[in-house]
């Protein structure tokens, strides 16, 4: 075998580990990608309502267990009022508590400041496994 042949046969040894190693790593990300995706989980998806009832944007949602005082989850409704959020997979109850600050619009359609409402709204729910539970929160004066 002369040298020119050991040169060409360890090459191309060396590109089919490259070639294995570059393959195995991605499979093994997949691995953990869908152990991480497979975790069970039940699904709050809400709108928050305004008192002319429409949908409101920037309202702040409060999620927490009846029983405790502090909310375990914080988000804020999109501009079309939606807001989603996973939770462990019951049998368990959620408060959803939603408070904003409100402007209504004037004759002129522009927000009226000087007028502006504090709103809040509460609904109670209960989550049974996992499932996708569609509420609303309405908010009041």
């Amino acid at each position: 075998m002369t040298t020119k042949q050991r040169l060409v046969g360890s090459m191309a040894a060396c590109f089919a580990m490259f070639l294995l190693c570059a393959l195995a790593q991605p499979a093994a990300a997949d691995k953990k990608d869908k152990q991480k995706a497979e975790k069970p989980y039940a699904l709050i998806f809400g709108t928050a309502y305004g008192p002319d009832d429409r949908p409101l944007y920037g309202v702040k949602i409060t999620i927490r267990p009846p029983a405790k005082k502090h909310p375990n989850w914080e988000l804020m409704s999109d501009h079309r009022g939606e807001f989603a959020q996973r939770v462990p997979p019951g049998p368990s109850d959620y408060v959803i508590h939603g408070e904003a600050e409100y402007a209504p619009a004037g004759p002129d359609g522009r927000p009226q400041l000087s007028k502006k409402k504090r709103l809040t709204g509460e609904t109670k729910i209960h989550v049974e496994s996992q499932e996708r539970l569609d509420i609303s929160v309405h908010l009041t004066e």
